[in-house]
């Protein structure tokens, strides 16, 4: 039972981490009023600690990739957030339909520029065996 509070301790060691980079990160975008979200500034200072120290710890990993296996949760607040003001969406679907479609065409576009410009500047080219056609 002992490895089991170790786990949970290190696991909220590791949380306690992630929320004071977030904290940290959300001062410093109030403090000197940066259009960025504290979580991201936060995120970026965790990057460049751990760039700095040079490995992930295993306890970060583990926590981090739990984390994200229940993300979908993280959704559910937004969902609910959308539905409360179904109205606006009743009024508003043509404007909000175009931006999704143009947006989702555009990302598409940017990325696949982003591709083709990264793999010219590389030179990595797909061998005859990656691609196969049927």
């Amino acid at each position: 039972m002992a490895i089991g509070k170790v786990y949970l301790v290190m696991t909220l060691g590791f949380i306690t981490v992630l929320l004071a980079y977030q904290l940290v990160g959300e001062v410093i975008s109030k403090g000197l009023e940066l259009p960025l979200p504290g979580p991201v500034v936060g995120m970026g200072l965790l990057f460049v600690t751990l760039l700095i120290k040079g490995n992930l710890p295993e306890g970060l990993k583990k926590t981090s990739q739990g984390l994200l296996s229940h993300l979908s949760l993280l959704f559910v607040p937004a969902g609910v957030g959308v539905m409360m003001h179904m109205h606006l969406l009743a009024n508003e679907w043509q404007a909000i339909s175009v931006a999704l479609v143009v947006s989702t065409a555009l990302t598409v576009l940017v990325t696949a520029g982003a591709m083709v410009g990264l793999t010219h500047l590389t030179g990595d080219k797909p061998s005859g065996e990656e691609i196969k056609r049927d």
